[in-house]
């Protein structure tokens, strides 16, 4: 079973990734040190059903007492009015300090669920238990909760480093093509950014089939990148900004079609896209890489294209928004070489001139 170790500085001590298969019905040991506690296992109205049973047998082997707690499915769960059902339920169980919130499903799961824990009684104990590809090359790993607000994507956030993070790659079998495309934008965006290596195995395998035959290497492989950059930058304010590569436009494009019409995978799928574009434009990424991320992207059943509808102006707007933004200019992510980038701030009035050029 691959083990990634994350060394987080905000907790002053490492935490461990587990990765296997089948890991749901036998991660009891894993748990033993929660003994005599309270688990509330956050779930929601798809992933309850398939994996609830299974975890919390584990969980009571363990001698944790779990209590499953099960939110609706989809992006739109991720709003204060949810996270504030979610504080209600852990009143109801009187959870404490001392007692674990488990995350079990994809990235708002994980994410409303880790806010909640960041937050409630200032901070309870945390274990993501990731069940898309998504968030288990990602938003799982690194500390970063948050919840959406009208105006933007995870405004609303905090960082909260779980206890350790289980990842069951079984639980990939049972999502739909549509998810694990979502899944294989972030992975993409690994090679881009930090790993040329990864960009051309992706590149060599070429299809969807023969990655999931290697999926339990890859996804160690983008855990062990992740860990790298949230240990260099456990807070967000340097070199893990890397990781937003396409994610500009990607959550300017999430906010204007509504949460949930496009899925994170792909509309960072997008962004990377666009971004490479704007480096070849910038005279900052050689010129062909865009086409290279595309045909890649494209190989794998990956969206490209922005969407109609959306005007430049109001993504540029949007984009001015982003968390990443610097007074008047925003840090976007260019690519220096495939495997390679740095920031480059710019102005919403570059943003808009690029996004119609």
């Amino acid at each position: 079973m691959p083990i990634v170790s994350v060394a987080a500085p905000a907790k002053d001590s490492r935490y461990e990734i587990h990765i296997g298969r089948g890991l749901l019905r036998s991660c009891a040991a894993l748990f033993a040190p929660y003994a005599g506690r309270k688990a509330a296992v956050v779930a929601d109205s798809n992933t309850a059903p398939l994996y609830a049973d299974a975890l919390m047998a584990q969980l009571s082997l363990a001698g944790v007492q779990p209590a499953l707690i099960t939110l609706p499915a989809g992006e739109t769960t991720k709003c204060p009015e949810q996270l504030s059902a979610l504080y209600d339920a852990f009143l109801d169980l009187r959870l404490t300090r001392r007692d674990v919130v488990v995350a079990l499903g994809g990235g708002v799961v994980g994410d409303i669920a880790g806010y909640a824990a960041a937050t409630y009684m200032r901070g309870t104990r945390l274990v993501q238990v990731p069940t898309t590809l998504l968030s288990q090359v990602d938003s799982s790993v690194g500390g970063k909760v948050a919840v959406n607000h009208p105006r933007g994507k995870n405004l609303l956030g905090a960082f909260c480093q779980p206890d350790m993070v289980v990842i069951d790659c079984d639980t990939l079998l049972t999502l739909d093509e549509r998810q694990i495309g979502a899944g294989l934008g972030e992975v993409v965006k690994y090679g881009c950014i930090a790993d040329s290596d990864l960009f051309d195995l992706l590149e060599r395998l070429g299809s969807r089939a023969a990655l999931m035959a290697q999926i339990d290497e890859v996804v160690a492989r983008c855990c062990a990148i992740k860990a790298r950059y949230v240990h260099e930058d456990p807070f967000d304010h340097g070199v893990r900004m890397q990781l937003n590569f396409g994610h500009t436009l990607a959550h300017a494009l999430e906010n204007g079609m509504g949460y949930g019409t496009l899925l994170h995978g792909e509309a960072v799928s997008i962004g990377m896209v666009a971004a490479a574009g704007w480096g070849e434009a910038l005279g900052v990424t050689p010129k062909g890489t865009q086409g290279r991320i595309r045909a890649l992207l494209t190989a794998y059943g990956m969206m490209t294209d922005i969407p109609e509808g959306l005007t430049a102006q109001a993504l540029a707007d949007s984009m001015a928004l982003d968390k990443k933004a610097d007074g008047a200019k925003v840090n976007t992510v260019i690519l220096t070489a495939i495997g390679a980038c740095t920031g480059v701030p710019l102005t919403p009035d570059q943003l808009r001139a690029l996004l119609t050029a």
